[in-house]
């Protein structure tokens, strides 16, 4: 009987802190629901970014601050970023960003064969894609520039990057903008944002709700000769909340000249630009910066190589937009994309 009293006195002590308990809970989750989202839109990388998240609090002088610590990293446009500093052979230390950047890199040059390849940047500045203006190269200069090509020429060594020669140039666009998208996913993670949608250029991050408390829902658009990008047709919509996305397709990143076409993805291994049959690479990955790589990857490798790519690593989901045999647009996407798929 005593024991029945002790047990029922120390449980009404403690309903008090249960009460309060959950009604702190009740008061976050009410508060989460009511904090408006906010929307921020910018430039940056040479290209658009839009965030949405929800806050009370405007957070974009921070997320400007983080995308400038990229830039000054990564973008050959800044000149006073590391990366520049490289290319024009400087001796100069590289800090954190640019590090896990250049050894992500390194790791899908591997896996792909090369196919992705940051040292790329002579060629494609030859072709009149880089931070330069060029004119159609010969394929005496191709091949001149192609000998010193090649992702086992740069190592990073006690935080410098090594050069087996000089005229060997970095260029980081391939995954810059899925690795800013990654910085500024952890930037709103750290101040406890849960809900949030990061577009940098078109590789995205995405976290929780969206404002109509629905799962974030990414449109793919469809490949048409669209250089001013003014068709926004919608080819499939995917559910690709709490992960990342990344689309490389060369049918708004080209030009002509002479009558002729030249896509924007360059192949390391020709020096010509891409002519594979993949017209639009979506990748979806845990962050965006693989994402971005990958998708560049397989733009270069075409519809087969990218198959057996994705052999080794079922981690990633993919969906591709090729032209099939009859010049006609057809859909390949990995298995397990199948229920992210919205229409």
């Amino acid at each position: 009987m005593d024991t029945k009293k002790k047990t029922n006195k120390k449980l009404l002590w403690q309903m008090p802190f249960l009460l309060l308990l959950i009604i702190g809970t009740v008061l976050v989750v009410r508060h989460q629901h009511d904090a408006p989202y906010q929307h921020d839109t910018g430039f940056i990388f040479g290209t658009v970014y839009n965030i949405t998240y929800q806050s009370d609090a405007d957070l974009n002088g921070g997320i400007v601050s983080e995308l400038k610590k990229v830039d000054s990293s990564l973008s050959p446009f800044n000149k006073s970023s590391i990366i520049t500093a490289i290319n024009n052979n400087k001796d100069v230390k590289v800090n954190d960003k640019f590090a896990y950047v250049f050894n992500l890199a390194e790791h899908v040059s591997k896996e792909t064969d090369g196919a992705f390849d940051i040292t790329v940047a002579p060629l494609v500045n030859e072709w009149g894609f880089g931070f330069k203006k060029g004119t159609e190269p010969n394929k005496h200069l191709i091949d001149s520039l192609r000998s010193i090509i090649g992702y086992r020429k740069v190592s990073l060594v006690n935080g410098k990057v090594k050069k087996k020669d000089n005229r060997i140039m970095l260029d980081c666009s391939g995954i810059a903008k899925g690795y800013g998208s990654d910085v500024v996913a952890r930037f709103l993670r750290k101040k406890g944002i849960k809900n949030f949608m990061i577009e940098i250029g078109g590789e995205i991050v995405t976290s929780g709700i969206d404002e109509k408390r629905t799962p974030w829902k990414i449109g793919v658009t469809e490949p048409t000769d669209d250089s001013l990008n003014t068709n926004n047709q919608l080819q499939t919509v995917l559910n690709i909340t709490d992960m990342a996305m990344a689309t490389s397709g060369n049918y708004r990143n080209f030009y002509y000249k002479n009558g002729k076409k030249f896509a924007h993805t360059i192949d390391p291994k020709t020096g010509y630009p891409v002519q594979h049959n993949i017209l639009s690479s979506t990748v979806i990955a845990k962050n965006c910066a693989t994402a971005d790589a990958y998708a560049t990857a397989f733009m270069v490798l075409g519809l087969d190589k990218s198959k057996e790519v994705l052999k080794k690593h079922p981690e990633l989901m993919v969906y591709f937009i090729y032209s099939d045999h009859h010049s006609k647009n057809s859909i390949w996407f990995s298995p397990s994309l199948k229920d992210k798929i919205q229409r």
